[in-house]
C-alpha cells in the first residue's frame, strides 16, 4: 500500500462532561476506500468534522503530506483536497448542475460587471460529469434530478475542488438497489483514479463489497481496524456493539388473533388501474415488500388519510370506515410512523416532551393551556418504556441520534393505545444496535395485541421481522408469503411481478 498522505494521530475531543473522541488515530493512503463504522454516538461524525477542519481537536496531531498542522481550518482541509458529501445534501434546487458545482467559483467575464461565463462553466463541468458516467447535462435543473443523481452532483463538486479524499456520510441510506450499485461503481472509479474515499455506513454488505479496510469506533474510541481479508458481518457487529447480535426473528407469544384492518380493493392515484386488498390481524407483523415505486408508501399514506383513495375502502374490526384525513385515522387508532421522520414525523426544534404530546394535546391541557407537568410526566414514562437515551425530556429532538428520534416518533402513538401501527422504513439511517431495539419493540407491541404493517426495503429486515410478507409490484399485491416460504428469491420474484 502507498504511503498515507493524511494522518490523524492520537486525536481527542472533549465537550463539557463528554469525551467525544479518545486517542483515535487514522491514516489515509491515495486510492484507499475506508469504511467508518460504529453505532450512533460512537464518534464517527466528530472524527470526520475534525478531519474537515470544522471542529478543532482537544489534543493530537493532524499531519498532511508529512507536515504537522498547528492550525487546521475548513479552508485548510479544502486546500488539502478533503471534500464532504453529506447525508443531507447541500445543493440548490433553483440552480442547474453547473451552477451547483461551481457556486461562488463561477468563471466570469465583463471586467467589473463580473458576468458568469456560461460557456466556460459548461466546459469545466462536462468532463467531470463524463468522468462519473452521469446521465445528466451541465444545464439540467437540479430540481429534475433524483436523489442518487444529486449525490453524483455533490461528488462532481468535490472533484472540481481537486479532491484527494471524499468523505461520504450514509451515502446509500435513501437509494434503491440499482442506485446503490451505481454508487459502488463510482467509488471504484474514484479509487482507480487515486482518490481516497471514507464512507460512514450501517450497511455491512456495502463494506464487504467495496472497502479496503474498516475502522470501528465505540464510545469515542477506536476498537478495531479490519483489513480486507478480515471483513465479515459478525466481526464488524461484535466490534460495533461489544457483543454478538442474536437472530432478528422472535416468534410471536401467541398466534395472531382476528382481523383488525381490512384494505378492500383500494385504488391510489399513483396506480389508478390497480387495486390492493390485504388483511392485518391482531398481534401480527405483516411485512410489505417491493421495489421502490411499487406503491407501498402510497398505500400507507392512503390508509392513514394523507392521500385519498380513488376507489375501495378500509374496514376496521369488521366495520367499514371512511378515512378522509390523518385526524380521522388517529381518532380510530390507526397511526403512521413515516419514512421521513425528520420532515414528517418530528418537529426538530421542539422538545421531546412537546413532540410526544402533539397528537393528543387535549389530554395534556387545562383551560386551553398546555399542562407542562402532565406533558413531562407522560414523556418520562415513554422515555423509560422505549429507552430513549436522554436524561431530560425537555431536550430538543434535533439533538438526538437517529435511533432515539425514531423512538420519539413511536412514543407519540404509544401513549394513545394504537390498534394499528404502520411503519414505513422503520430503521432507515439507524445503527445496528438501535435496529435491534426497534425490532424488539415491534415484537412487544405485536404481542400486546397491536396489528403492525411494516414497509421495508431491507431484505434481511423484512424476512427477519415479519410473521407474513405481502409483496407489491406496480400498485398491486403480487403475492403473500407465509413464514415457511420466506426467502430472498421468493420476495424478489414477486417484487418484479413473477410468480413462485
Amino acid at each position: 500500500m502507498r504511503e498515507p498522505f493524511l494522518e490523524l494521530i492520537d486525536i481527542g475531543k472533549t465537550y463539557p462532561g463528554v469525551v467525544a473522541l479518545d486517542h483515535v488515530s487514522l491514516s489515509v493512503a491515495p486510492g484507499e476506500v475506508i469504511a467508518l463504522l460504529g453505532e450512533n454516538g460512537a464518534g464517527k461524525s466528530t472524527l470526520m468534522r475534525v478531519l474537515g477542519g470544522v471542529v478543532a481537536p482537544s489534543r493530537g496531531t493532524i499531519r498532511i503530506d508529512g507536515s504537522d498542522r498547528t492550525s487546521y481550518t475548513v479552508t485548510d482541509a479544502i486546500a488539502a483536497g478533503i471534500a464532504f458529501v453529506h447525508q443531507e445534501l447541500n445543493l440548490f434546487d433553483n440552480l442547474d448542475v453547473a451552477g451547483n458545482v461551481y457556486i461562488g467559483r463561477e468563471p466570469v467575464y465583463g471586467g467589473p460587471l463580473r458576468l458568469i461565463d456560461r460557456t466556460a462553466l459548461t466546459a469545466k463541468v462536462r468532463p467531470l460529469i463524463a468522468r462519473l458516467g452521469a446521465d445528466f447535462e451541465p444545464d439540467t435543473p437540479l430540481a429534475e434530478l433524483s436523489l442518487a443523481q444529486r449525490q453524483l452532483v455533490e461528488i462532481i463538486k468535490a472533484l472540481s475542488l481537486d479532491a484527494r479524499c471524499v468523505i461520504m456520510d450514509e451515502p446509500t441510506s435513501s437509494l434503491t438497489l440499482s442506485e446503490t450499485e451505481r454508487l459502488m461503481q463510482v467509488i471504484a472509479g474514484l479509487k482507480a483514479d487515486g482518490v481516497s474515499v471514507i464512507f460512514i455506513t450501517h450497511r455491512l454488505n456495502e463494506v464487504m463489497q467495496c472497502a479496503d479496510r474498516a475502522i470501528v469506533l465505540r464510545d469515542g474510541r477506536m476498537v478495531g481496524a479490519l483489513a480486507r481479508d478480515q471483513l465479515n458481518p459478525a466481526a464488524m457487529i461484535r466490534l460495533m456493539i461489544g457483543r454478538d447480535l442474536r437472530s432478528i426473528y422472535v416468534p410471536p407469544a401467541a398466534p395472531p388473533g382476528g382481523a383488525v384492518l381490512d384494505v378492500v380493493d383500494a385504488v391510489t392515484s399513483t396506480y389508478p388501474g390497480q387495486s390492493v386488498s390485504l388483511q392485518l390481524r391482531r398481534g401480527e407483523i405483516l411485512g410489505l415488500a417491493g421495489l421502490v415505486g411499487s406503491g407501498r408508501t402510497e398505500l400507507a399514506r392512503a390508509i392513514f388519510g394523507v392521500d385519498p383513495l380513488l376507489a375501495g375502502g378500509v374496514h376496521l374490526e369488521g366495520t367499514p370506515i371512511r378515512i378522509a384525513t390523518p385526524r380521522t385515522a388517529i381518532d380510530r387508532g390507526i397511526y403512521l410512523v413515516p419514512e421521513d421522520r425528520k420532515g414528517c414525523g418530528l418537529l426538530l426544534d421542539l422538545a421531546i416532551a412537546e413532540n410526544i404530546s402533539l397528537p393528543d394535546l387535549a389530554s395534556h391541557s387545562r383551560f386551553g393551556l398546555v399542562d407542562t407537568a402532565s406533558e413531562t410526566e407522560n414523556a418520562d414514562r415513554q422515555r423509560e418504556r422505549l429507552n430513549i437515551r436522554t436524561t431530560d425530556v425537555r431536550t430538543t429532538v434535533g439533538t438526538l441520534s437517529g435511533g432515539n428520534q425514531q423512538k420519539v416518533v413511536l412514543a407519540k402513538w404509544l401513549s394513545m393505545r394504537p390498534k394499528v401501527l404502520i411503519f414505513d422504513e422503520p430503521t432507515r439511517g439507524i445503527d445496528v444496535g438501535a435496529k435491534q431495539e426497534i425490532y424488539d419493540m415491534l415484537r412487544r407491541l405485536a404481542d400486546s395485541g397491536v396489528a403492525i404493517l411494516m414497509i421495508s426495503s431491507d431484505m434481511e429486515e423484512v424476512i427477519g421481522v415479519s410473521d407474513r410478507i405481502a409483496v407489491m409490484h406496480e400498485g398491486r399485491i403480487s403475492g403473500f408469503l407465509a413464514r415457511s416460504e420466506f426467502s430472498e428469491h421468493n420476495v424478489l420474484q414477486l417484487a418484479v411481478g413473477h410468480t413462485i
